[in-house]
């Protein structure tokens, strides 16, 4: 990783949190003086394929922020802190075996400032509309990355969201505007990672993915589907409440998936569980590999570099 190359992030050795630092004053001396150096860090960018010759992806997770969900566990505010987030970062895209990011617009302008995107795989983050809590969460707009900007800026692939709820009328604008998206990817011969889930309100009002064998089976049935081609599409899915169902779920659609991590909880315990549930559906053959975010930036123990490592394992 190139470090330090315009906004500063600065090695200081060893595996942990604490030892890379991210220089924020020269980020925003950088951003308010030269906000083209962006543009001009996209394009001397050094590009890789999206796939090495192992086939596999191992692809960190950082779009959190712009939905509002910046809560890790019971740290309602863990991402929050957008220094940390990028040293968090730096560690996991150093680590061997991690292929890139998946990020929105801001964080990943401050990673190519910062150098950090050389010969990694980027992932721009899609809908971001759909707030965490909002009374709208499901009519999910695309308010992040256009296929035109991920195209622009060489980047390597885009993300969607597809929550689906049957008793909410804003499931059919996000579906329509998915559909849209996957046909415009396609015509720039762009791969789009689809993460479809059958969702439900609680009597309180929250929403709820609903993780059954017949829920995210319907949910891929659905999400492979969409546009007028699946050359270019990806889905990104969840394990089943029941590992043992993730076989026969994976059986529905013949187009390429990763796994996503999700929130696994914050004690030792939940991550190892977290661990054994991935492990298992790597095997698959329709599973090429692994887009974790909150649960490997912020581990248990705070060692971002086990947490990596241990996840890069797994593939």
């Amino acid at each position: 990783m190139r470090a330090g190359k315009v906004g500063g992030a600065r090695h200081e050795g060893g595996d942990g949190i604490g030892h890379v630092r991210v220089d924020v004053s020269a980020l925003v001396h950088t951003r308010t003086h030269h906000p083209e150096a962006i543009a001009e860090a996209a394009a001397r960018r050094a590009r890789r394929p999206l796939l090495n010759e192992d086939g596999r992806l191992m692809i960190v997770a950082a779009d959190h922020p712009a939905r509002g969900a910046l809560g890790v566990g019971d740290r309602r505010l863990a991402m929050a802190n957008r220094a940390d987030l990028l040293e968090r970062l730096c560690i996991a895209l150093s680590r061997p075996g991690v292929d890139g990011v998946l990020a929105t617009a801001d964080i990943l302008d401050d990673l190519l400032l910062l150098g950090a995107l050389d010969h990694k795989v980027v992932m721009g983050s899609m809908n971001r509309g759909g707030l965490q809590g909002a009374s709208f969460e499901l009519d999910d707009r695309f308010t992040g990355h256009r296929p035109e900007d991920i195209q622009r800026l060489g980047f390597d692939a885009g993300k969607l969201l597809l929550r689906i709820d049957y008793d909410d009328p804003g499931s059919l604008t996000t579906l329509e505007a998915t559909a849209r998206a996957v046909d415009d990817m396609a015509a720039r011969r762009l791969p789009v990672f689809v993460e479809p889930f059958i969702s439900r309100r609680t009597p309180e009002g929250r929403l709820r993915n609903d993780l059954s064998a017949e829920a995210v089976t319907t949910s891929i049935a659905i999400a492979s589907g969409l546009g007028g081609s699946s050359a270019y599409t990806w889905l990104k899915v969840p394990v089943t409440a029941d590992p043992d169902d993730m076989a026969q779920v994976m059986e529905t659609s013949t187009l390429p998936a990763v796994l996503l991590g999700g929130d696994v909880g914050d004690s030792p315990e939940d991550q190892d569980a977290a661990y054994e549930k991935w492990r298992g559906a790597l095997q698959l053959p329709t599973v090429r590999g692994l887009v974790v975010g909150r649960s490997l930036l912020y581990p248990a123990d705070d060692d971002v570099a086990a947490a990596v490592d241990t996840a890069v394992g797994l593939l």
